[in-house]
C-alpha cells in the first residue's frame, strides 16, 4: 500500500493538465503492478531491454515512455510498442525511429531533448539545433514519427533560483517555437521528484517522478 498511498497523494496535488510518468526504472514488476492497480498507466524506463521485459509481462494498456539516453541500435527493440520517446537529441535518431516505426506500421511520438542544465553530463540540443532539425528537408519525409514537444532535465541542485531559470528558459523556447515556426507542440516534459513543483510553476505539463512514488531507486548492474 506504500506505493498506492504515495501515488494517491501525488496525483491529488497535480493540476488537471499535468500528466504523471511514473519512473519505474530498476523497480520490480510487482511495484509497477501496484501502481497500475492504483490507476497509473504511464511508466518511464531508461533501459530499452528492461522496458521490453516489463512490457512482455505487464498489461498492454500501459503507455511506456523511454526517458533515458537513447542509442540508435536499440530503437528496433521497443518500436513495436513504445508510446513516447523523451530524449531525442539528433536528426539521425529521428530517422532511425521513423525507419523502425514504419516496419510496424506505427507513428511513434517523440520529444526533442533540450540541454537546459549546466552539467556537462546532461545531453540535449540548443535552440539553433532544434530549428535546424524542424526546418530540414529530411524531417518532411519522416511520416512515422510525430514530434510532440520538448523535454529537459535541470541541473541537480537545491538552488531553486537556478532551477526556476532553467525551467523558465525551456518554457520560453517551447512557446517561441510554436509561435515562430507555427508549430503545434503539445508536451513540455520537465520536472522530477526533487523539482517537479518548480517545473509545473514554469509551465510543465508532464513530470517524470520515481522516488516520490516507489521510494529510493534500486540500482542494478
Amino acid at each position: 500500500m506504500f506505493i498506492k498511498r504515495n501515488l494517491d497523494q501525488l496525483v491529488n496535488t497535480l493540476p488537471d493538465n499535468v500528466q504523471l510518468v511514473a519512473v519505474s526504472k530498476t523497480k520490480p514488476v510487482s511495484d509497477i503492478r501496484e501502481a497500475y492497480d492504483a490507476g497509473q498507466r504511464l511508466f518511464g524506463e531508461n533501459r530499452v531491454q528492461e522496458m521490453v521485459n516489463k512490457y512482455q509481462t505487464l498489461p498492454k494498456d500501459i503507455q511506456w515512455h523511454m526517458i533515458g539516453h537513447l542509442q540508435r541500435n536499440k530503437v528496433k527493440y521497443m518500436a513495436p510498442f513504445v508510446h513516447l520517446i523523451h530524449g531525442v537529441d539528433s536528426l539521425e535518431k529521428l530517422i532511425e525511429i521513423n525507419k523502425q516505426a514504419k516496419k510496424h506500421d506505427r507513428v511513434i511520438n517523440c520529444l526533442l531533448q533540450v540541454k537546459i542544465a549546466q552539467e556537462n553530463s546532461k545531453f540535449g540540443l540548443n535552440e539553433e539545433d532544434i530549428v535546424s532539425i524542424l526546418q530540414s528537408e529530411e524531417i518532411k519525409d519522416l511520416k512515422n514519427i510525430k514530434i510532440e514537444g520538448l523535454m529537459g532535465m535541470a541541473t541537480f541542485t537545491s538552488n531553486e533560483r537556478q532551477l526556476n531559470d532553467e525551467f523558465k528558459s525551456l518554457k520560453v523556447l517551447f512557446d517561441k517555437l510554436n509561435t515562430s515556426l507555427i508549430l503545434d507542440l503539445k508536451t513540455l516534459s520537465m520536472g522530477m521528484s526533487g523539482d517537479y513543483k518548480i517545473a509545473i510553476k514554469n509551465g510543465s505539463n508532464m513530470i517524470r517522478v520515481g522516488s516520490a512514488i516507489f521510494g529510493e531507486r534500486n540500482y542494478i548492474a
